[in-house]
């Protein structure tokens, strides 16, 4: 008898996550979550591997051992904090400025990534996070110093427009703006600053190395800039204005 869909359920509820969080965690639909919990399907071989990477635990394990039944004796917080022991928790990676330069040629190598500084936040989403230091006023009201937190995008064609990333790229390093595609202009796409006084500017599709969405921004309080209506309405008065031209020219 295999306890595979059994223990699916009670390592998913152990964790507290929703069927969907357990999908994306695991890289398949929802609908096997409920058919794997429910017995109508036998986990494939490849997702009880996931499962049994990301609990600790071996096939064996989770196909021969009933793990609800053997641990009835402990209680619910003693199971979190257990499984908070082995990694739960997301660890993201820290980009200061000045390992900015050694990013651009570290980005893809396990042992510079490993020996970034870390920490975690626990209001995430399942997900692949990094967190850069941004330095300028370029995206003003974000002030500089802040520290974005950013979710991995795989390429152009999941960036979301007008949508604020950190872009990495050969020819500008890293920098922190929104991005504009045009579908008419594939090799290129557009880079915008928050801060209309700096203008947008372009860069070639294929020098850009990595994208990271914006999900988070850290900065100290007394950084904060403080802003009257006066100011904010010329800043929208002048963000229109750039949307607009830039529209003109895309078009």
């Amino acid at each position: 008898m295999s306890y595979a869909g059994k223990n699916f359920k009670y390592l998913r509820k152990l964790r507290g996550w929703t069927q969907e969080e357990f999908a994306i965690k695991l890289n398949i639909k929802r609908s096997l979550v409920g058919a794997y919990e429910e017995e109508r399907a036998e986990p494939r071989l490849e997702v009880l591997e996931q499962l049994s990477s990301l609990f600790k635990l071996s096939l064996d394990t989770l196909l021969l051992q009933d793990l609800a039944a053997e641990n009835t004796g402990s209680s619910y917080l003693e199971k979190r904090r257990m499984l908070k022991n082995t990694g739960e928790a997301q660890l993201i990676q820290f980009v200061p400025v000045k390992a900015a330069a050694g990013y651009l040629t570290g980005y893809a190598d396990p042992e510079f990534i490993d020996e970034l500084n870390t920490f975690t936040l626990p209001m995430l989403a399942p997900g692949q996070y990094r967190a850069f230091e941004i330095v300028g006023d370029s995206m003003l009201p974000t002030p500089s110093g802040s520290v974005i937190v950013g979710e991995k995008v795989d390429g152009l064609e999941d960036v979301k427009n007008n949508y604020a990333y950190i872009v990495v790229s050969r020819s500008e390093g890293i920098v922190y703006k929104r991005v504009q595609r045009n579908n008419k202009q594939k090799a290129k796409v557009t880079l915008v600053s928050d801060n209309p006084i700096y203008e947008p500017y372009q860069v070639n599709s294929e020098d850009i190395l990595e994208l990271w969405q914006a999900q988070m921004v850290i900065s100290k309080a007394a950084a904060q800039p403080r802003w009257d209506m006066n100011q904010l309405g010329s800043l929208v008065s002048n963000l229109q204005e750039q949307v607009t031209t830039l529209k003109k020219k895309l078009n």
